[in-house]
């Protein structure tokens, strides 16, 4: 009965600073249709409410986001100059297509980059298809949200190798679902990439890794 009622408790502490974050978001953000549901395999209201404050604090020319959805909308609310959103589910993108239509978003270019099989640093991953990818530069914001990973543990480990280096000096990098093993080893291992930049975990729902220059 003791750990019941202890998980019932932290069960209603959750879903009381979800709707604390998501009431604080819908205060600083001017949305010109309904925000999508943000439970279950979308970010999270307290993750959506720090990348609206983040952006807003660095003012990123061009934000890359791996994965896209709801996080999409908030960004592009919260001052993102240019977004580029990868998607590797076709159906998927065009449901966002429909969202950015609905919000009248119009600074968002989607990318279809299907999952494929790829050797990155005599591994095999399977990931975005990178040729999708050689145009991106100068990167002030990633966001790394994909693709699924509660399968496998490495499945964003190449976020790191075919983006890291496309990432401006002052880049900021933001990382959900570390309370996964794969993902908080992913953080860490931009920590040691990036020496000039501190990092963060932040208790959200689903665990959140924050990466930001030491200015």
């Amino acid at each position: 009965i003791a750990a019941s009622t202890k998980e019932l408790k932290a069960e209603v502490w959750q879903s009381y600073r979800q709707s604390e974050a998501m009431q604080q978001l819908l205060s600083l953000l001017k949305f010109s249709a309904p925000v999508p549901p943000t439970r279950s395999w979308a970010a999270s209201p307290d993750l959506l409410l720090t990348l609206a404050q983040l952006v807003r604090t660095h003012n990123p020319k061009l934000v890359v986001e791996l994965g896209s959805g709801a996080s999409t909308i908030i960004l592009s609310r919260a001052g993102a100059v240019e977004i580029v959103a990868i998607e590797h589910d076709l159906e998927y993108l065009k449901s966002t297509q429909d969202l950015l239509s609905e919000h009248q978003v119009n600074n968002v270019q989607l990318i279809h980059a299907p999952l494929i099989e790829k050797e990155i640093l005599e591994e095999t991953f399977t990931w975005y298809d990178t040729s999708k990818l050689q145009d991106l530069k100068e990167i002030d914001f990633l966001f790394i949200d994909g693709p699924p990973g509660s399968k496998d543990d490495a499945a964003r480990f190449p976020a790191l190798p075919v983006l890291g280096s496309k990432l401006s000096k002052n880049a900021v990098v933001v990382i959900d679902d570390t309370k996964r093993s794969g993902e908080k080893t992913l953080a860490e291992s931009f920590a040691n990439a990036l020496p000039n930049h501190r990092l963060r975990f932040l208790d959200h729902e689903k665990g959140t890794a924050i990466l930001e220059p030491m200015w």
